[in-house]
């Protein structure tokens, strides 16, 4: 059995000034998407990834890879965005078991009409109070964090349509 590497005091002092300021981001995204828009950042992420694809549409397990969401919390997603009339849902063309999310034209106008607000919020919260260098620097580090994340385990379990042999 191997020894416990616990964390220092400057790590310890790094761990939690990151999920401090990782959960307030989260709160503030969505507070202000709720205010100005009426969703929660998770769907708005869902019709920012289907508007910068082709064809603003995606596969599901597509979305889900995007999103780094599990497919239940993202069909989830998209049924709620499918009641709105912002995202429609489709069978694959070329393959019937397949599913695929498609931003609506009213979709595609929340989504512009949500983007200035939202970009706001994000240059206020997180980049003016940074330097360039500092830009660059969590580029760098974000970068870093998420390839060791990757190399624990992956995030999210693979859907049936990412399985071998499914």
């Amino acid at each position: 059995m191997t020894e416990t590497r616990w964390l220092n005091a400057e790590q310890q002092e790094a761990w939690r000034a990151l999920i401090g300021m990782t959960g307030t981001l989260q709160a503030v995204l969505d507070r202000q998407l709720q205010q100005a828009s009426g969703m929660p950042h998770a769907y708005y992420m869902v019709l920012a990834m289907l508007s910068e694809a082709d064809g603003r549409s995606l596969r599901m397990s597509q979305l889900a890879g995007v999103l780094n969401a599990s497919a239940s919390r993202t069909s989830h997603a998209v049924a709620r965005l499918e009641e709105a009339g912002w995202v429609r849902r489709e069978r694959h063309a070329t393959d019937g078991r397949g599913h695929v999310a498609v931003l609506t034209d009213l979709g595609w106008e929340v989504l512009v009409a949500a983007a200035p607000g939202h970009v706001e919020t994000v240059h206020a919260g997180v980049f003016d109070p940074l330097t360039p260098e500092q830009v660059a620097h969590l580029r760098d580090i974000a970068l870093a964090i998420q390839g060791g994340l990757e190399s624990v385990g992956p995030a999210r379990s693979a859907t049936r349509e990412e399985r071998p042999g499914a």
